[in-house]
């Protein structure tokens, strides 16, 4: 009989030293007591900082500076568009992408960058005010990556944008981009100007070599797609280049973009207007690019640290014709192959030429297909003159 009895005693026993102990659990339900305000733990106060005062002069720049951008974009925004690109026909037709383009007068006249509109069948042209119309394209010019569109009626609201003088530009100088990056219409960042005289590569190669767009403007205003073809303009809202490029690593900004120069605009436009191209004048020299001259100059032992090497002549170019010599044999310099022994041009008619690009930014700038000009030259330690017909690139 005592056997049986033990269970019993022991849950009593147990159930004793259960309710003696008072255990925590993990989660309770029973109902806390309220907590009256009295009983809450005061917050901690602290102490609000007031910033120093700024100079009354410092902030009255800064609200001048603020509105001159505000005024800026105000008057420039309306004469900057956005351009939807479609590729393809009826049934066919489908969106091929976005840039930016601007107004530069009453007649419908808006420039872009030639790689906006080059694959494109349809274009419709979206104002600041959201009115949109349709464009056709009058001109393009892939070696300075330019092009132009009209637009046959402008809304009220259009204002054409005023054109500057790019040779004016100084490194450091506060510029605006205004433009549609990534399709967000009417954006506008701000920077500087990091650099001028840049050599971009256009997008024509021929069997002469690939071409170059001179005298290229560098900011570090934020440029990211679909802010091709938008007007980069000084803080007096004229247009000074056309924002054309960036440098990136991984598809957006990283402060080094491109923009092709205002006067590079005003000399090729109006031929895009007028024969929908434009004529390029030709020496047909191939130059020694990899290395600037000064650099050659040290390493092999050349008159000049200024002007052009001829690496080669095209066969039966203005060049060739006229007796200009390009590079007789091939040597190292830092690993690379440089042709040289032949002519350096150091000017163009008396035209100082301080670089490739120099003497490229003088032949569109300052002369015609047809024109007769004056190469100076070095070679074989004389200096010599030597009358060249320009003719038309290929």
């Amino acid at each position: 009989m005592r056997r049986h009895r033990w269970p019993l005693l022991t849950l009593v026993v147990l159930t004793l030293v259960l309710l003696a102990c008072r255990f925590t659990l993990p989660y309770s339900t029973q109902t806390p007591p309220a907590i009256t305000p009295a009983a809450r733990v005061p917050a901690p106060s602290f102490v609000i900082a007031t910033p120093t005062p700024l100079p009354e002069a410092l902030m009255e720049g800064a609200s001048l500076r603020q509105q001159l951008l505000i005024n800026l974009y105000d008057r420039v925004n309306p004469g900057v568009v956005n351009i939807d690109v479609v590729a393809g026909t009826g049934n066919e037709a489908s969106p091929f992408g976005n840039g930016s383009g601007f107004l530069i007068d009453a007649e419908g006249h808006i420039v872009t960058n030639d790689h906006v509109v080059e694959e494109g069948d349809t274009f419709w042209v979206t104002f600041s005010d959201g009115t949109i119309r349709s464009a056709k394209v009058l001109g393009t010019d892939p070696y300075s990556d330019l092009a132009v569109l009209q637009v046959e009626d402008l809304p009220p609201s259009a204002v054409p944008l005023e054109l500057g003088d790019s040779d004016d530009l100084e490194v450091g100088q506060e510029v605006v981009a205004i433009g549609n990056p990534f399709g967000l219409e009417g954006t506008m960042t701000t920077g500087i100007i990091s650099a001028l005289g840049r050599s971009l590569p256009s997008n024509v190669t021929t069997g002469e070599g690939t071409f170059s767009i001179p005298q290229v403007i560098q900011t570090d205003a934020a440029i990211n797609p679909g802010n091709s073809g938008g007007p980069l303009l000084d803080l007096q809202g004229r247009v000074i280049g056309v924002n054309t490029a960036i440098r990136t690593l991984l598809g957006g900004n990283i402060g080094i973009g491109f923009a092709v120069p205002v006067n590079l605009v005003k000399r090729i436009v109006p031929r895009l207007i007028e024969e929908g191209k434009f004529h390029y004048p030709y020496l047909g020299i191939t130059a020694e690019t990899e290395f600037t001259l000064a650099q050659l100059a040290v390493e092999l032992d050349l008159p000049t640290d200024r002007g052009v090497l001829v690496a080669a002549v095209v066969p039966g170019g203005p060049a060739d014709q006229a007796g200009v010599r390009g590079g007789e044999r091939v040597t190292q310099v830092w690993g690379r192959q440089v042709r040289v022994g032949g002519d350096i041009i150091v000017a163009i008619d008396d035209y100082p030429v301080e670089n490739f690009n120099g003497l490229v930014s003088y032949l569109i700038l300052e002369t015609e297909v047809g024109q007769t000009v004056t190469l100076t030259i070095l070679r074989d330690g004389e200096t010599l003159k030597i009358p060249v017909e320009l003719g038309e690139r290929p």
